[in-house]
């Protein structure tokens, strides 16, 4: 019977001096413990863009990641028209790169452009286009003639690349004579798309988007005096919920490591 109590006696003390242990623990071993981390809390931005510089604004986005990788872009992609409409009808959107100065103007004019954030980012040309595998014109004249079937632009009234192709062709006294003839796009990719295809004999695209395609080919450059320079502004919306974010996002697509990204797709900048 002793000999038991004393083995309880050992086991409750054994019990007892680890109990101190634990509450008598140096607090170094509390305080030396990792600080939580805190990381900065992530910002959304909306940028609607004209979808002539779709591929380079991917470059741009994977880009940015790596100077702040905080930042999530979420782009809208489509005619500078319709993405200025949209924005006029109150989509929320942070930033908006246009193809065209017409449509920048008019979200001004309705007070949607945050004062001061607009600037003059890129510079594009306009180029004919023919199917690479049927060829059926080697220059302008030739859209008039019986060889050529239909031509294809974008919507003049909504898609910078139609109204620019629209005033090429009245300078060159060729547009009335090609009513019958010409193909509609609701943006410059879906012309490509339509000549690319052999839907189309010949189209008006922009020279950056000429270039990304392996099944067209670029047979003339609109003279710069038959249309109005091609001119891509960038600004932030008055409306934007993080307007220093945007802000910083457009001050990086006129930095250097953008500018790179931008000439790799053919533009050049505007300034």
């Amino acid at each position: 019977m002793i000999m038991m109590n004393r083995r309880y006696f050992t086991i409750l003390l054994a019990l007892g001096t680890a109990l101190s242990a634990i509450a008598c623990g140096s607090p170094a071993s509390v305080t030396n413990l990792p600080a939580p981390q805190t990381s900065k809390p992530t910002v959304e931005l909306t940028v609607s863009v004209a979808a002539s510089a779709q591929d380079a604004m991917a470059d741009i986005q994977l880009a940015y990641q790596e100077v702040a990788p905080q930042v999530t872009i979420t782009y809208n992609f489509g005619s500078s028209g319709s993405l200025a409409q949209q924005i006029a009808q109150g989509a929320p959107v942070d930033v908006y790169l246009s193809a065209s100065p017409q449509w920048m103007d008019d979200l001004v004019t309705k007070g949607q452009i945050l004062a001061g954030s607009r600037h003059d980012l890129l510079q594009n040309s306009l180029v004919l286009v023919v199917p690479q595998s049927n060829v059926k014109a080697s220059n302008f004249p030739d859209l008039a003639t019986d060889r050529v079937g239909k031509v294809a632009i974008g919507e003049p009234e909504s898609v910078p690349a139609g109204r620019y192709a629209k005033e090429t062709l009245t300078s060159l006294g060729l547009f009335e004579a090609m009513q019958a003839k010409l193909v509609f796009a609701k943006d410059v990719r879906q012309v490509l798309a339509y000549v690319a295809t052999g839907n189309v004999d010949a189209g008006l695209v922009y020279a950056t988007d000429a270039q990304l395609s392996d099944q067209v080919q670029q047979i003339a450059i609109a003279p710069a005096d038959t249309h109005t320079p091609i001119i891509y502004p960038v600004a932030v919306m008055q409306d934007s919920a993080v307007p220093d974010a945007a802000i910083a996002f457009v001050d990086f697509l006129s930095g250097d490591t953008a500018t790179a990204i931008f000439q790799d797709y053919g533009f050049g900048r505007a300034d």
